[in-house]
């Protein structure tokens, strides 16, 4: 009971997330669009002159108002994030590695060691180190066979 009403709060909260993201899109396509007149009104004034203050004062109010867009379309785009992260519980899948439990110790046990070679075959050298060393243990089955 208490899983399901976890899983559909977590789910509410994700729609609300996506809802919020649609908005900030919105908001910065409004950034967008501001951020565009602005400029525009920028280059008519270098090529054309200042035409009157008032103009100038619509150029200032027009830039805060970008600066407002942009500030509140990022927050909102970082909520949504983290609303999103909050709902991702999908863990990816690890394949686990067969693990073989160990012989028993009373079966007997034969140890077989293969000499190393004292030199290189390439180049003769001497001068080998050792890397590695591999342990195998393997079961030989010895079929039943009947003493008389």
């Amino acid at each position: 009971m208490i899983l399901a009403e976890r899983a559909a709060r977590l789910e509410a909260e994700a729609v609300a997330a996506s809802a919020k993201a649609e908005a900030a899109d919105a908001k910065a396509a409004e950034a967008l669009i501001s951020y565009l007149k602005l400029e525009i009104e920028k280059l008519r004034r270098q090529i054309y002159g200042s035409r009157s203050e008032r103009k100038a004062r619509l150029l200032e109010q027009m830039e805060l108002e970008l600066e407002e867009l942009e500030a509140t379309a990022t927050e909102d785009e970082l909520a949504a994030e983290r609303a999103a992260a909050k709902t991702q519980t999908v863990q990816s899948f690890g394949r686990k590695r067969p693990s073989r439990k160990p012989f028993p110790d009373h079966l007997p046990r034969e140890r077989v060691v293969v000499a190393a070679p004292e030199s290189c075959p390439c180049c003769g050298s001497s001068k080998l180190s050792k890397l590695g060393e591999d342990i195998t243990e393997t079961l030989e089955v010895i079929p039943r066979h009947n003493e008389r």
